[in-house]
């Protein structure tokens, strides 16, 4: 699910126009790897930075971290949410 993730966030960051580099720099991040990773499905973005990214990538809060919650913690976001909530 993690990579359901990543390539969400990829398609959100390149509809900005934004290099994986400069959304290092915007998310305050200090290597573009990270990002890389992020997209790859190989990490999770710290909840204390979904605002950040949400507000960079141009999506509403509650939309970016249940989508996030979906992918990263199924089990969660099931018992919040319910089995068939797509983005």
């Amino acid at each position: 699910m993690r990579k359901e993730a990543g390539l969400w966030l990829k398609e959100l960051r390149e509809r900005r126009g934004l290099s994986q580099r400069q959304m290092a720099e915007k998310v305050g991040g200090n290597y573009y790897t990270f990002i890389s990773q992020l997209e790859s499905g190989r990490g999770r973005i710290p909840p204390d930075r979904y605002l950040v990214w949400a507000e960079v990538l141009g999506v509403e809060p509650k939309v970016f971290v249940r989508n996030l919650l979906r992918c990263y913690d199924p089990v969660t976001h099931s018992i919040l949410f319910g089995k068939s909530d797509k983005r």
